[in-house]
């Protein structure tokens, strides 16, 4: 399989956690569902549109070299033309093609409009790291890949979008400097929403804030085929 995507340069709700396929290469792996929620303290809980539990932690709407929240930094999908943006609720998210390559894997995830009306998403999603009882984020949020400008993706009732993750491998820092923490989540803010998804997926990362592992890309149109 071969990624064939341009690499990166840089980096009221319920909860989700959903199942995953295996992830090849580089040390990160999409988990199996679980059947409980994760107790995370660092947002509101998603929804995979249908049975999860509900956490009472409150949303952060921190930038997202800190903290995963994606709200503070993205253009409102309605005013840039566009229906209005897709609550967490009303989205799915999976994890999609993945490849390996010099440290890192490459990692694709899909957002499917589980909800019964059309609606837009724009800009880059908040995505971290998370694991632990009670689930935390586990080092810093994505940064920012400058590869393509935001557009706006309308999505209909069961249209997909999708978003490429870069995470470099946490053995590639020493491990005085990195502080490596195995992560079970990701931890995925959509775009301009204060509440996460958390999809399975085990990695190793990086508990020290001034190393960061992970860049995303702008949301674009359709199923992250790796073409």
């Amino acid at each position: 399989m071969t990624l064939r995507r341009a690499v990166l340069t840089g980096t009221a709700g319920l909860v989700m956690v959903v199942a995953a396929t295996a992830v090849a290469g580089c040390g990160s792996q999409a988990a199996s569902s679980l059947s409980t929620s994760p107790s995370a303290t660092s947002g509101s809980s998603g929804s995979n549109g249908a049975a999860a539990s509900s956490s009472s932690a409150s949303a952060s709407a921190a930038a997202p070299t800190g903290h995963a929240s994606s709200a503070a930094v993205n253009t409102n999908a309605a005013a840039a033309g566009g229906p209005p943006g897709c609550a967490t609720r009303d989205l799915k998210a999976t994890v999609g093609v993945a490849q390996g390559a010099a440290g890192s894997v490459y990692q694709v995830i899909d957002f499917t409009n589980i909800g019964t009306a059309s609606c837009s998403l724009y800009g880059y999603p908040g995505i971290a790291l998370a694991g632990g009882s009670p689930v935390t984020q586990i080092g810093m949020a994505a940064s920012r890949s400058p590869q393509a400008g935001p557009a706006l993706v309308t999505l209909k009732p069961g249209a997909v979008a999708n978003t490429l993750l870069r995470i470099t491998q946490a053995q590639n820092y020493p491990t005085s400097k990195c502080s490596p923490m195995a992560s079970t989540y990701l931890q995925i803010y959509p775009p301009n929403q204060t509440t996460p998804i958390y999809l399975g997926y085990k990695s190793t990362g990086c508990s020290a804030t001034g190393v960061n592992l992970l860049t995303v890309s702008v949301v674009q149109s359709g199923a992250g085929s790796g073409n």
